[in-house]
């Protein structure tokens, strides 16, 4: 190599030497994949916290008004019973039309909860849930008799 041709590469160093190395080479593809992805679980994750900090404590005030010898409470029961165990206890839909708004926003945060965070079933979210949701189960049964 003349003498010359080493003086351009010491001038503009973005120039490529022959089997060198190449300087100041655009990000991958495969970066900007795996950059995506992690925002995609960061994303999801701040989504969860979320739904987990409404859908927790909605989840306390209907099991409450689930043990209730009400209409509506009637109607959050076989809510809960449909997250529970949908082929066991179906659920329509519309009876939420019967909620007041309050509790029909309790319903919709721990719909978002059991869709969304997938922690746990809904009845896991309690100590003893199974033995809960199955008591809902028999006031259910007793009401339809």
């Amino acid at each position: 190599m003349t003498t010359q041709a080493q003086g351009n590469y010491a001038q503009n160093p973005t120039v490529d030497a022959p089997h060198a190395a190449p300087v100041n080479q655009p990000a991958q593809p495969q970066d900007d994949a795996v950059n995506a992805f992690l925002a995609q679980i960061s994303a999801l994750e701040v989504e969860r916290e979320t739904v987990l900090a409404a859908g927790l404590p909605a989840l306390q005030r209907l099991a409450i008004i689930a043990q209730r010898d009400t209409g509506q409470a009637a109607t959050v029961r076989l809510f809960l019973l449909g997250l529970y165990n949908g082929y066991r206890f179906p659920f329509n839909l519309t009876t939420l039309r019967g909620l007041d708004l309050e509790l029909f926003s309790d319903c919709i945060a721990v719909l978002t909860l059991d869709a969304r965070a997938t922690v746990k079933e809904v009845h896991q979210y309690f100590n003893n849930g199974g033995e809960l949701f199955e008591q809902f189960a028999e006031i259910a049964m007793e009401s339809r008799a």
